[in-house]
């Protein structure tokens, strides 16, 4: 988790993404990258300059066997207050919608369910678990299946909201979250989503090793060209 922290406080000046009097909602997905987000912000909260609160937010999409006890059991063991968002996302994508791409506008409803209540909340800033893994897949993926070169930003202002959507783990390898998730024994809530493992992102998300194991330096190379606006050589 030191390394963790070191990449994240990094991130936060780099970018920044936290400033006093800012109050900061973790999108808790119950995976592995948002629990160890909840966990890292929390200590990170100890020893910051910036003085902010910290709370959890969660949006449950209806599915029948989503449990997040153990979940809301380890975060209010931190101190912090959770939020559960009950909404009917599930019904809507698979059941009514019978949509062929579930997860884009899973995905939009979601945010704009946290948007929402954030905005309601006087919540500034949401941060979510999105690593440098994730930020290397969504460039592929926006290239195989969009023909854009484009990825998620460290720091997105949503200006009709008024909310700042923050990654504090841009930096951070996944294989970092999976190892500090396993010795801290931090609870993972597996998602019942039909179609989890099974879709674009993941197929992304396998390339992303699979060239980390091929080319040498793959992600701190993929991270200086995502940094590198200078040298940028498209036809335009």
């Amino acid at each position: 988790m030191r390394k963790i922290l070191g990449s994240l406080r990094k991130a936060c000046e780099d970018y920044n993404m936290i400033e006093d009097g800012d109050r900061i909602a973790v999108g808790f997905s119950g995976g592995k990258d948002s629990v160890a987000l909840i966990y890292a912000l929390n200590l990170y909260k100890r020893f910051s300059k910036q003085k902010f609160e910290l709370e959890v937010v969660s949006v449950d999409p209806g599915f029948s066997n989503m449990d997040f006890t153990k979940a809301k059991e380890f975060i209010e063991e931190l101190g912090l207050k959770y939020t559960i968002l009950e909404t009917q996302i599930a019904k809507i994508v698979f059941d009514e919608r019978k949509e062929k791409n579930p997860c884009a506008l899973c995905a939009k409803m979601r945010k704009g369910a946290i948007n929402e209540w954030a905005k309601k909340n006087n919540v500034n800033k949401i941060a979510f678990g999105h690593h440098l893994d994730d930020s290397i897949a969504t460039l592929l993926m926006s290239m195989f299946y969009e023909g854009r070169v484009s990825t998620f930003k460290p720091v997105t202002y949503l200006d009709r909201m008024d909310i700042t959507l923050i990654r504090p783990f841009i930096y951070v390898l996944e294989d970092s979250i999976i190892d500090s998730v396993k010795d801290l024994n931090l609870p993972v809530t597996k998602s019942p989503c039909p179609v989890d493992k099974r879709t674009k992102r993941e197929y992304a998300n396998d390339l992303v090793k699979k060239f980390s194991g091929e080319i040498p330096h793959f992600r701190k190379r993929m991270l200086s060209a995502l940094q590198n606006k200078e040298q940028l050589q498209l036809w335009f």
